[in-house]
């Protein structure tokens, strides 16, 4: 039986990735990435030139047995995506589990993700807290929410620099606009920003800069003051 390794990279800053990572990838027979032409940059920039083959949330379900099949044959097979850690609002659950099921051996390597820099920076309770990821674009997307209203713990999500504005707008009708929250955005790059205050005041600042870069809210659970 060969190894599946889950390989988190850099949600920004090269220097995040670790040495172990490095030497798992350029070690290994076969590398499934997001986007080959996104992971080809990182790998090329590691001088790592092992074979990329593409792994994604559109064809995931499709090259799953092959993969655990060259897993059964003994070959050590590393996922990446795009950024961060595989299986965290990106490809990997599907793979990890039905490799598990096959009784193969799988490693995560600990590593880079972002909503654990925004969560810690944030300045709201991270000891207990809810991830969510990405909202629904539409359909169940106000019932999701609403879902959170009593929601006690930290909450955190990912969302697009287009739509964050919206977010903000819809979660001061369910949470208020006297809510804490805190937007950060670009993590661990040169342009890294934590825009932290109420909901309203966020919404303000956002308004006024349109938003760039990757985005990570971290949003207050309902305290025993709120109504």
């Amino acid at each position: 039986m060969g190894i599946l390794y889950i390989v988190p990279t850099p949600v920004g800053n090269m220097e995040d990735m670790t040495a172990r990572a490095i030497r798992i990838l350029k070690e290994a027979d076969l590398i499934l990435a997001e986007d080959t032409r996104t992971s080809g940059i990182l790998l090329k920039h590691f001088e790592i030139k092992n074979h990329l083959m593409s792994h994604h949330k559109f064809n995931e379900h499709a090259t799953t047995a092959g993969i655990v099949e060259r897993l059964k044959g003994g070959q050590t097979i590393a996922l990446i995506s795009d950024a961060g850690t595989p299986g965290i609002s990106d490809p990997g659950f599907f793979l990890v589990r039905e490799a598990a099921k096959a009784g193969i051996e799988v490693q995560t390597l600990p590593g880079a993700t972002a909503f654990v820099p925004a969560l810690v920076s944030s300045g709201l309770p991270c000891d207990r807290f809810c991830f969510e990821g990405f909202l629904p674009q539409k359909k169940g997307r106000q019932t999701r929410i609403e879902s959170l209203r009593d929601e006690q713990r930290t909450m955190v999500f990912y969302e697009s620099p287009y739509r964050l504005v919206k977010t903000l707008e819809q979660f001061a009708e369910v949470f208020g606009t006297d809510r804490q929250v805190s937007v950060c955005r670009e993590i661990s790059k040169i342009h890294e920003e934590s825009c932290r205050g109420t909901i309203g005041e966020v919404v303000a600042h956002f308004r006024e800069h349109a938003p760039k870069g990757e985005i990570v809210i971290v949003l207050a659970g309902k305290s025993k003051e709120d109504k």
